[in-house]
């Protein structure tokens, strides 16, 4: 402003009226001036709302502005939300309570009659101790010490005078007792027995009472207190502030969006953490809010809520929950079961079934070893196992006994690398891949080709699926320890195994095809294009499950990058957690699931009643039904001629011949070396000789002779 303008005084508290001053001192300003201050003061910088504004923190209410919040009349455990977890809760409770007292009851019998005899004892001691004046005994024995003995005399001269007010005392009362107790023998002779034997309980009680060990009960508790038997808002406080998420100022103070409630086994509250906090936060402290909490870190549990970042959810249960098993197996009911449905996977952390959508999903298990994750796996192909009309393959790259009984049932099954009489499992493998794709893309073909009104949405349907003349049963192709196929020791069948499974992965879950892979390792698996696909096989999976892990990082690699933050960390889980994780993908919950136990044996009887199963609907297939799949027969010279289609040369080295045939037919050749292939052609008539190619010599086949050799087989 041109320092020639006049300059109002401002008063104290002065607010100015910007429009009024604009039009004041516009005519004051030159031309440009004046545009200039039109566009910088004039302009709209945000929309204005159109209606009125809502403040971000709601006012007090008129019974928190009158100085207190009311109580709700039900309690929070009453809700009818709340109401059966209470019940079941308070229920269990009492059941157990009475089961543990019932087991031990002859031997509290033993206890009471016990303290009674030592009660009597006490009572009797004390009446000798009261008779006999014993209290004025250390002021007696006081007065010997220092020789006084008038004050001697008189102690023992009052105490002789009290024994024998006492001892006409005692005789009176005795000899009243003793009447009252015949008038009482008498009556309860009378009385029926169950009078009779009350009043001997009551007296033995009373006796046994007085004989009870000082310091403890005489019957111990069947519940043992914790340190906290129910959750409240003051231990939530100040596990948080512990853990300096908060603290106990105006800005920086923690707030409860929900009042306090019980939650099936345990207590639940929603936290608001202060401005400028936010979930992330809160799971990085998971360790120092149990800590401040006083519980095991498997206890606590946060979950997001959607509404806001600084709000999240906190649910503490009573004891650790994933200590608990969740049992065995409803599978060994031997039920037929339906692959369209969800399969019984285990329990929550609040002890909730939880299952697993199969169909159009793919599922990644991981862990360290011998966490349970082979079990976890199995559990899956054992539901497929029951439904008759679904038809599974089995590779387990590790060769365990726990994938041997899967035979009965599996169209095809691979156990390990090492090759058996059935063959070489890396070929085995990589045919048996090359089998589901080639079904896969038929089936694209021919759902493309079926009526809108039997595939309405344009895939796989349930009755398509179990309609024998469509041939397109749903299938399950069941990975433990993938890692191995991505590092056979063949760098040829190596980088096929991984193109299979990738296109697999991304392609055939649509097509019908479930995928389930369990892996201790991963990441660092091959090299070069064969690791890009390991992890794009590995990160393409739809459901994650993740047992106990060495870091958080590892936990982030099986349970896709992002859980960390929230809240997801199955490194955490302790060793003695075994068969419990963390479930992603499946639901929006993101469950701790304690998974239901299926040992050997259990499998065994599944997969017999699978077996079975298949037999009567006669939809056993391949391996188990003695259907060996063997590879087609190849003519060695009419490959070897092929190669030479796209090639003038009258000639190839051998090294050049083996290596177009793997290029050409890798899944007969690509095992083969130059030896074996020169090997093979002289057998059938083709000489080796000198072959001049790309400036060099060396020994090799002509075309020529591959022609004579062919077309002499052929004449004969």
């Amino acid at each position: 402003m041109s320092d020639n303008l006049p300059v109002p005084a401002e008063p104290s508290g002065w607010v100015p009226d910007i429009p009024a001053v604009i039009a004041e001192i516009r005519p004051l300003l030159p031309p440009e001036r004046s545009a200039a201050l039109e566009r910088h003061y004039e302009s709209i910088l945000d929309e204005l709302p159109d209606a009125a504004p809502v403040p971000v923190d709601p006012p007090p209410t008129a019974d928190t502005a009158a100085g207190g919040v009311r109580r709700p009349i039900i309690p929070a455990s009453l809700n009818r939300d709340q109401l059966a977890a209470t019940a079941r809760h308070t229920g269990a409770r009492w059941a157990h309570v009475a089961a543990y007292h019932a087991v031990r009851t002859p031997w509290y019998g033993v206890l009471v009659a016990g303290a009674a005899v030592l009660g009597t004892g006490r009572l009797l001691g004390r009446l000798v101790r009261w008779w006999s004046v014993a209290e004025s005994a250390p002021l007696r024995r006081a007065a010997v010490e220092t020789g006084d003995s008038a004050t001697w005399l008189r102690l023992d001269r009052e105490a002789r005078t009290g024994r024998r007010s006492r001892t006409v005392l005692v005789l009176v009362a005795g000899g009243t007792g003793l009447t009252a107790l015949a008038i009482l023998t008498g009556a309860l002779a009378h009385l029926p027995w169950p009078a009779s034997a009350l009043a001997v309980m009551v007296a033995v009680g009373v006796l046994a009472r007085a004989g009870r060990p000082s310091g403890r009960p005489l019957i111990a508790p069947a519940i043992v207190t914790p340190r906290f038997r129910k959750l409240n808002a003051d231990i939530v406080l100040r596990a948080y502030y512990a853990a300096r998420l908060g603290a106990d100022k105006d800005d920086q103070r923690i707030t409860f969006g929900t009042p306090m409630a019980r939650d099936g086994d345990g207590s639940r509250v929603s936290v608001d953490l202060p401005y400028g906090r936010g979930f992330t936060d809160a799971v990085k402290a998971h360790g120092a809010i149990a800590s401040g909490l006083d519980v095991a870190v498997t206890q606590v549990f946060l979950t997001r809520d959607p509404t806001s970042h600084r709000r999240h959810t906190l649910w503490v249960a009573d004891r650790d929950p994933l200590a608990i098993p969740a049992g065995r197996t409803p599978l060994l009911r031997g039920h037929p079961t339906d692959i369209w449905t969800p399969a019984p996977f285990g329990l929550d952390e609040r002890a909730r079934p939880v299952g697993i959508d199969l169909m159009w999903n793919s599922i990644l298990v991981g862990a360290q070893p011998r966490q349970g994750k082979t079990f976890a796996l199995r559990s899956l192909g054992l539901f497929a196992a029951l439904d008759p009309y679904v038809r599974i393959t089995v590779a387990d790259g590790g060769g365990k006994p726990d994938w041997r009984k899967f035979e009965a049932i599996a169209d095809r099954a691979v156990f390990g690398l090492a090759p058996t009489r059935e063959g070489d499992p890396t070929e085995i493998l990589i045919d048996t891949l090359r089998e589901i794709r080639a079904d896969v893309q038929a089936r694209y073909l021919a759902l493309s080709d079926l009526p809108p009104d039997v595939v309405p949405e344009g895939k796989l349907t349930r009755e398509i699926a179990r309609n024998p003349k469509y041939n397109m049963p749903v299938r399950i192709l069941l990975l433990d320890e993938f890692q191995e196929f991505f590092a056979t020791g063949n760098q040829t069948a190596d980088a096929e195994i991984a193109t299979l499974l990738v296109y697999l992965i991304r392609v055939a879950p649509a097509a019908g095809v479930i995928i389930g892979s369990a892996t201790q390792r991963p990441s660092g698996i091959g090299s070069g294009d064969v690791a890009k696909k390991f992890t794009d096989y590995r990160d393409n999976h739809l459901i994650r499950f993740s047992l106990r892990t060495g870091s958080w990082q590892v936990s982030d690699l099986v349970l896709g990058a992002g859980a960390f933050s929230e809240g997801l960390d199955s490194s955490v889980l302790a060793a003695e957690h075994k068969g419990a994780g963390i479930l992603r993908g499946a639901s929006d919950a993101n469950p701790t699931v304690r998974t239901f136990l299926a040992d050997a044996e259990d499998a065994a009887h599944i997969l017999t009643i699978g077996r079975k199963l298949r037999e009567q609907l006669g939809t056993l297939s391949g391996q188990a039904a003695g259907q060996i799949a063997q590879r087609e027969p190849r003519d060695v010279l009419a490959d070897a001629l092929s190669v030479f289609a796209t090639d003038s040369a009258p000639g190839l080295h051998w090294p050049d011949l083996a290596a177009r045939l793997a290029t050409a037919y890798p899944e007969h050749y690509r095992d083969a070396t130059a030896d074996a292939i020169s090997a093979q052609l002289r057998a059938l008539g083709v000489p080796s000789v000198d072959v001049r190619r790309d400036g060099q010599v060396r020994k090799g086949a002509r075309v020529d002779a591959l022609r004579d050799a062919h077309r002499a087989r052929v004449d004969v």
